[in-house]
């Protein structure tokens, strides 16, 4: 299971703004939408992914999408106020992720747990939602090959929401700090953890060409970019 490592509040308003569209390339940060405001962004049918874990950092992370690609995360520890901010991922990888539940017949009674005794790994469940039509399933550990797809796929998004806050908060305060970020977002890219890394390239662009950070970094950033597009 990947672990999924998140700073501050200010960080998490920051990728909010990153992630919903390339525009987001001057990083400034926006005051979260409001809930109705991204539930009204939203149509169709939708698949949720919520753990929550107790005593870990986070404690709770939930992501919803729909079928176009629009979503929803809320990463936060359990004591901190939901925050649901709006998001983006490519329509093809929406639809990997509805055909993933679909395999699971959308969750209605689905019995994922391997009921084992085992140590706990936060507790996780789906969620398929459209219309009056909702079917929930709850696990600790599952070894169905499309739950743990699935999962791989929620966890690989909250990574690269984590990487991307990372960037963003460092290149904002901490200039100094920002290659050591990038060295992380290269071994999650070199090990296959990012869903979508091209999600990154704006924020990698403005990096390597802005001559007020350390020339290795903005030289990592120039790579890791060369490699993302010549991969898409």
């Amino acid at each position: 299971m990947l672990a999924v490592n998140f700073k501050t509040p200010l960080a998490r308003i920051a990728i909010a703004v990153a992630l919903v569209s390339s525009a987001a390339a001057s990083h400034a940060i926006a005051a979260p939408r409001a809930p109705s405001a991204v539930a009204a962004a939203m149509s169709g049918p939708t698949v949720t992914y919520r753990k929550v874990f107790k005593t870990s950092f986070p404690e709770f992370v939930e992501i919803k999408i729909d079928q176009s690609g629009s979503g929803t995360w809320d990463i936060r520890q359990l004591d901190e106020e939901a925050a649901p901010q709006a998001f983006q991922i490519s329509p093809a990888l929406a639809q990997r992720i509805f055909a993933l539940a679909a395999n699971l017949h959308n969750f209605q009674g689905a019995d994922l747990d391997v009921h084992r005794r085992l140590a706990n790994l936060g507790e996780k469940t789906f969620t398929y939602a459209n219309g009056g039509e909702t079917h929930s399933t709850t696990f600790n550990y599952t070894l169905d090959p499309s739950a743990t797809q699935l999962t791989n796929l929620f966890e690989g998004l909250a990574r690269q929401t984590s990487d991307l806050s990372d960037l963003i908060r460092t290149m904002r305060y901490d200039h100094l700090g920002v290659n050591d970020v990038m060295k992380q977002i290269e071994e999650d890219y070199n090990t296959k953890q990012l869903p979508e890394p091209e999600l990154l390239l704006p924020t990698l662009d403005q990096l390597a060409s802005d001559e007020k950070y350390v020339d290795i970094a903005r030289q990592r950033a120039r790579t890791l970019a060369s490699k993302i597009r010549a991969a898409q």
